[in-house]
């Protein structure tokens, strides 16, 4: 027996939905379980840090990827290849500093928010999508790249863009020094 054509796809397709209305239950019951939106962030961040320290071994396993030689690389690593395939999304990327190592993911489209359309007026400083930025974090740092994660912008708040940054907190001249 054959499959069905577009089977693969369609699975594909209820697995992120059911992802992304999971991932609005845990963050509703955190807002249950937290008063402040600060706590629920922090709990998010810490979840995300959790989850990234794991996946960064399924990503290096599946993605194939060479070793980025500058924090330019990694920005566009992270959003070329890995947004895309955990999340099906591509941001652009924008460096935001002389030094080189501030840079911005733009999301046109957060698949974390598919079904939320605002924020309760109550929870105006809840990070919604903080979990990436932990992932992000958690990742980064296991591959020896300490970075600072936070959102700068985003549409539940009534932004025009959501934008994570990223801030290498380490400069490329402290890593090539340590080698010699």
């Amino acid at each position: 027996m054959s499959r069905p054509p577009g089977r693969k796809q369609d699975s594909h397709k209820i697995s992120r939905e059911l992802f992304v209305l999971t991932y609005g239950a845990l963050v509703a019951q955190l807002c249950k379980d937290y008063e402040k939106d600060e706590d629920v962030n922090s709990c998010l961040d810490k979840m995300g840090y959790g989850i990234g320290i794991r996946l960064i071994d399924d990503f290096l396993a599946h993605s194939d990827v060479k070793r980025c030689r500058s924090y330019s690389e990694t920005a566009d690593m992270i959003a070329q290849v890995a947004f895309k395939m955990y999340l099906g999304v591509t941001p652009s990327v924008s460096c935001s500093s002389a030094a080189g190592n501030e840079f911005s993911l733009i999301l046109d489209k957060n698949p974390l928010v598919d079904f939320v359309e605002e924020l309760p007026a109550e929870r105006a400083s809840l990070c919604y999508c903080n979990l990436l930025c932990g992932v992000i974090r958690g990742a980064l740092e296991m591959v020896h790249l300490a970075a600072e994660v936070t959102f700068l912008q985003d549409r539940l708040r009534g932004d025009a863009v959501t934008e994570i940054g990223i801030t290498f907190l380490r400069k490329a001249e402290d890593k090539k020094a340590k080698k010699k």
